[in-house]
């Protein structure tokens, strides 16, 4: 059974998660065996258990707890649970819980790029996208129109950051991810490398005067493609779009020069995906 545990000192050490630790502080690089994530809502904490993800403790709205949460909580076994009044709650967390429940869990390992690629035919490569709502979004759509895995480059903002996963909806808990590289240095000469060493063709989705449609036969031909997007704003690096197999474009209408990145990666998912 649950403990529940009314919310009355804000300087709890126990809420540090929820009120004061960064993303960074989270993420306890120096103590692996440490790492937390937030996971947001019902649905998403669900996903996260069913991915086999360890709640530490929660946190919600009261009214929560008898009900939309009842499920959860006899999911989580004793894990503490705190609880106040959803005033009290935004307060002490800086924003609104517009799903009424927030999961601090513990960070599952971290897995190598070619072990989430073992089998893959087609993976989508994030290059150095910073907005946690792009990739959250970009994984969604990955994981429902047909890419089997995710590969982050270094710059890449992490996955399971709090609003990452929220847009995600579990996705992030649904598609395999990994990181190709932990320093600026593994991007771009060397995790292409590693691409191609994994069999992958790769097609950059780039503003280019040589760029194929989206649509050229070609592209999709391939037996295993990484389709390989770029940060907001200004896009894949130079030396990344003269270095993959293929550039792509998707075609515009009314003078509009691009989609956003997240917009752009669910129609070249959809394209490109396999015709099983």
């Amino acid at each position: 059974m649950p403990s529940i545990i009314e919310i009355s000192d804000f300087s709890d050490p126990a809420l540090d998660v929820y009120a004061r630790l960064t993303q960074p502080q989270l993420r306890a690089k120096q103590s692996p065996e440490r790492a937390l994530f937030i996971a947001e809502g019902v649905k998403v904490i669900l996903c996260a258990l069913d991915a086999g993800c360890e709640p530490v403790s929660l946190l919600m709205a009261r009214r929560h707890i008898a009900g939309k949460a009842g499920g959860l909580l006899a999911r989580c076994g004793d894990v503490p649970v705190y609880t106040a009044d959803d005033q009290l709650l935004a307060r002490l967390t800086g924003y609104e819980l517009t799903r009424g429940v927030l999961c601090a869990m513990r960070r599952p390992a971290p897995r190598r790029a070619e072990d989430v690629c073992q089998g893959a035919r087609r993976v989508v490569v994030l290059e150095d996208v910073l907005d946690p709502t792009n990739v959250g979004a970009i994984i969604r759509s990955a994981a429902a129109l047909g890419m089997d895995a995710a590969l982050l480059t270094p710059g890449c903002c992490d996955p399971l950051g709090r609003r990452a996963v929220r847009v995600s909806m579990g996705a992030v808990f649904r598609l395999p991810w990994a990181r190709l590289g932990e320093k600026k240095a593994d991007w771009p000469e060397k995790g292409l490398a590693r691409l191609k060493e994994m069999g992958f063709i790769t097609c950059a989705m780039a503003l280019d005067e040589t760029a194929l449609p989206i649509d050229d036969r070609r592209i999709a031909a391939g037996e295993k493609l990484a389709v390989i997007l770029g940060a907001e704003g200004d896009g894949l690096a130079p030396a990344t779009v003269a270095a993959c197999d293929y550039t792509a474009m998707i075609p515009m209408q009314r003078g509009i020069d691009s989609l956003n990145v997240a917009a752009a990666g669910a129609v070249a998912f959809w394209q490109l995906r396999v015709r099983r």
